[in-house]
């Protein structure tokens, strides 16, 4: 499954790709900036992903508006989080793997 993650922490970047690889999935990020060429990459990253997760403090409410609009648009998975230190991406990891996860499609 390939993963879109909108902010999060950049810094712990090769953590999470390692914890994504290991589960058997790739990430791109997207900083939730809508500025310039933002809003753009932001759709592109949405269409190429399986999964969105929405890290909802350190984004505006733009950007969470936005990802959440595009998901449902292009009926990809959402997840909104409040936070998504390593540890938290690790139990969205697992909770993806469960058969029956209480995250679920947008848009139907």
């Amino acid at each position: 499954m390939h993963i879109g993650l909108v902010g999060g922490l950049d810094r712990s970047e090769a953590q999470y790709r390692q914890l994504a690889e290991r589960a058997g999935h790739s990430i791109e990020w997207h900083t939730g900036d809508l500025a310039g060429r933002g809003a753009g990459t932001l759709e592109s990253m949405v269409e190429r992903s399986d999964l969105i997760i929405v890290v909802t403090s350190v984004n505006s409410h733009g950007a969470v508006w936005r990802a959440r609009k595009l998901a449902k648009l292009r009926r990809k998975q959402l997840m909104l989080v409040a936070r998504c230190g390593v540890s938290k991406f690790a139990s969205v990891l697992s909770e993806i793997s469960t058969p029956g996860a209480a995250w679920k499609r947008v848009g139907g």
